[in-house]
């Protein structure tokens, strides 16, 4: 059974849908996102148009600008643009939070609702900021890891971008950890969330260590890469594989009982759907359905949930892009 984070997830993306009114009509929503240069983004973009076209569905006059940036210069340029066109909301997920938080903090200067998702900013110049646990996935992976090696062992980790999110989540992952001085983390390298470099960081380490007994990524993209690695270099003393999100694919490898890869953690891209449903009533000056106070919550952060194969089939969606 999924926790409340889960329901958190489906409440927002589905009943804040259904239940939308007349209250939301003439609103423009301005939704800028990253390109889907990994799985990950690729689920975002996927959420974002099934949000949009959920809405539009039951609320014909809103109106939606969805743009997706390569870069976070180009990401600025487009929130320029949107506020040219008069919107009433923005939700970004900020391609990198320096570079937009002075354009978002125009927006809301502007009076423009702002949903800030995922990559927070460096500034809290947004209305409502949504976003997994990033320590949640650290913590959790680095609990799980533990026990399975009974505090023995030596880690290898595959880190994302460099930044704030890949920060929350490494130093969650060491400050446990450091509770087991059994454990020995060889080495910890970025990977930059990209199944090609996860693929070049673990051949790197394969040929470094000559023993290893886990694999954290802290990402699926990365995950993948580093088990392509690990089984094209003929090795088999590596006993555990962690990442990270919750990709279809890798779920489907818990559920079938894969030796190496045993857990994940939850990050969904389904936040910036969430996302949307909050901006849309934000702007329009509503209190979320069913909730008593008339503000919606200024931070909503998503629990990193623990999947194994004993709950993997709730986690399974084999319809989704990621």
């Amino acid at each position: 059974m999924r926790r409340f984070s889960s329901v958190l997830v489906l409440f927002l993306v589905v009943f804040l849908t259904l239940s939308a009114g007349a209250f939301a009509k003439g609103l423009h929503i301005g939704v800028a996102i990253p390109s889907a240069d990994h799985g990950w983004t690729g689920g975002v973009v996927y959420w974002a148009q099934k949000a949009i076209a959920d809405w539009e569905a039951k609320n014909p006059d809103l109106r939606f600008s969805l743009v997706t940036a390569n870069s976070a210069a180009e990401q600025v340029g487009q929130v320029e643009d949107l506020m040219v066109k008069g919107i009433d909301a923005l939700v970004i997920l900020a391609h990198e939070s320096a570079a937009l938080t002075p354009i978002v903090e125009e927006v809301r200067k502007e009076g423009i609702y702002v949903v800030s998702v995922d990559r927070g900013l460096t500034k809290d110049v947004q209305n409502v900021y949504i976003a997994g646990d990033n320590p949640g996935m650290g913590r959790n992976a680095a609990q799980w890891l533990a026990q399975k090696l009974n505090g023995k062992g030596k880690i290898v980790v595959l880190e994302g971008i460099p930044g704030v999110i890949n920060s929350e989540r490494v130093d969650a992952f060491n400050a446990v950890m450091a509770d087991y001085p059994g454990i020995e983390i060889l080495d910890s390298q970025p990977a930059y969330w990209s199944t090609q470099r996860g693929l070049e960081v673990m051949e790197n380490y394969l040929q470094k260590y000559p023993e290893i007994d886990a694999v954290w990524t802290g990402d699926d993209d990365v995950l993948k890469g580093a088990l392509q690695a690990y089984r094209e270099s003929g090795r088999r003393d590596i006993k555990y594989f962690f990442g990270g999100a919750g990709s279809k694919d890798i779920v489907k490898m818990i559920l079938d009982g894969d030796e190496l890869v045993q857990a994940n953690v939850t990050y969904p891209p389904s936040m910036i759907a969430s996302g949307i449903s909050l901006a849309v009533y934000g702007a329009s000056g509503e209190p979320l359905p069913g909730f008593y106070q008339q503000e919606i919550p200024a931070r909503i952060i998503l629990a990193a949930e623990l999947i194994t194969q004993e709950n993997a089939e709730d986690y399974y969606f084999p319809d989704s892009v990621f």
